[in-house]
């Protein structure tokens, strides 16, 4: 797992809320970073990164949301590897090994909704 964020955080406004679709994701470019955003049924908001560690193309926001039990999931669009949208681990791999220079699971980005707006904190330096 790879979560992004604390000490020099870079807060970052990228959509209304109201915007987002419950179930289907939207890409972000957040600094020179592609952020995948999803809202769930739940009304969660979920980023992870958009590039895909399988195919190392930037994906991960035209994935297809879904749920491992209560952990709610992202399938890749490629090769349908599944990935926890909370932890950004890979839970499938479909028998694949990631690109070379990229771990198998996501980054993680922490996302907060203040008045009405999606809000992804990423860390300045990366």
């Amino acid at each position: 797992m790879t979560t992004l964020a604390p000490a020099s955080a870079v807060r970052t406004p990228v959509c209304a809320y109201d915007d987002l679709t419950p179930d289907l994701g939207v890409a972000a470019l957040v600094g020179d970073v592609q952020v995948a955003v999803f809202r769930l049924d739940d009304g969660s908001v979920h980023a992870v990164q958009n590039l895909d560690p399988f195919s190392e193309a930037h994906v991960m926001s035209r994935g297809i949301t879904g749920s491992r039990g209560d952990v709610p999931t992202i399938a890749s669009p490629i090769y349908k590897q599944v990935f926890s949208l909370v932890t950004g681990e890979c839970l499938v791999t479909m028998d694949k090994t990631p690109r070379p220079g990229h771990a198998a699971d996501l980054a993680v980005y922490p996302v907060t909704v203040d008045n009405g707006q999606v809000i992804i904190d990423l860390v300045g330096s990366e």
